[in-house]
């Protein structure tokens, strides 16, 4: 009896010291005042309040063109809180409740954006990554002339390069461990999937390296022409020249001078993260901020209201060490 009584104070007690996160009290409101309120939320960085705000607009304007809309907002504001999971769940609901409206797009390009942020390094898994280059590639699929169609494909060179990055790290270690075969086949990935990625240089040397270990030839110098003719300024290159030529292989191209590089598949990074603004809703919403145009650097916003930009926790421009 006296242990009973003994854990039912404790469970009492441990009910007391939880916090339970505060909420709104409900009180009947305009819907304006409640959007134009979670707006403002957002402008502050406010992210749990505006996800409140835009809550209690779907709670006491189920049916209205604002409702719809505010499940977009919620979505936004966990996705700049760091929540993937809830933001990727709201636009899974916005998705299944409505698959035909304009806005869809960008509910589909929420979606790839939370998983793209999630991208570790390469010596980590990738789920992520994979689940990323899927979103990515479903948006350039489902809307392949809208403005995120355009972000998602140059977040796929990104991510594709995440990828190459992964088979790199596991090529090299085969290689260093003796199997040379098991490493030929992740190198091999990297040329015929992630060709325009920056470890295509390295992939085709590594080739180079592990055929003349394997003693074959042929296929050494094959995938050294295919180097020096696609990337005859690059410093790999110029390595493979001289395993070649030490083994009386001497390839017809010779490297290029430093300050020449002429590579065929040289890529431009400067702008991968920029993004777009979406267009507007179905709704014109009151007046907050002005609607803002191209921004850099942040995620494109779901609203003409756009909140501040929020820092980033390293994502996959850390790991690319851009």
């Amino acid at each position: 009896m006296v242990a009973t009584a003994v854990l039912v104070a404790l469970s009492v007690s441990a009910c007391a010291g939880k916090r339970k996160k505060p909420t709104l009290a409900y009180e009947e409101r305009p819907v304006e005042l409640l959007y134009s309120t979670g707006a403002n939320r957002l402008d502050r960085g406010n992210w749990n309040e505006a996800v409140d705000y835009f809550r209690e607009v779907e709670r006491q304007h189920p049916y209205s063109e604002w409702s719809r809309r505010s499940i977009l907002m919620t979505g936004y504001a966990h996705y700049m809180g760091n929540q993937y999971s809830e933001a990727i769940s709201d636009a899974d609901r916005f998705i299944g409740l409505y698959p035909g409206n304009p806005s869809a797009s960008y509910a589909y390009y929420l979606k790839a954006v939370c998983y793209f942020e999630q991208i570790v390094d390469v010596n980590r898994d990738q789920a992520a990554t994979e689940q990323a280059m899927a979103a990515l590639r479903d948006v350039v699929q489902r809307y392949p002339n809208s403005e995120y169609a355009q972000d998602a494909r140059l977040k796929i060179d990104m991510v594709s390069d995440q990828l190459a990055g992964k088979e790199m790290t596991i090529g090299r270690y085969y290689l260093k461990n003796g199997q040379t075969l098991a490493a030929i086949g992740r190198f091999r990935t990297v040329v015929d999937r992630h060709q325009t990625t920056s470890h295509t240089p390295e992939a085709l040397y590594r080739l180079v390296e592990s055929y003349l270990t394997l003693g074959l030839l042929d296929e050494a110098k094959r995938n050294g022409a295919v180097l020096g003719y696609n990337f005859p300024g690059d410093p790999w290159y110029g390595e493979a020249y001289k395993l070649l030529t030490s083994n009386n292989l001497r390839p017809a191209v010779e490297p290029l001078k430093a300050g020449n590089k002429r590579n065929a598949l040289d890529r431009l990074l400067h702008d991968k993260d920029a993004t777009l603004t979406p267009p507007a809703g179905d709704a014109t919403p009151p007046a907050t901020t002005p609607p803002a145009t191209t921004t850099t650097g942040t995620t494109a916003t779901p609203s003409e209201a756009k909140p501040p930009a929020k820092p980033k926790k390293g994502g996959i421009m850390g790991v690319l060490g851009m």
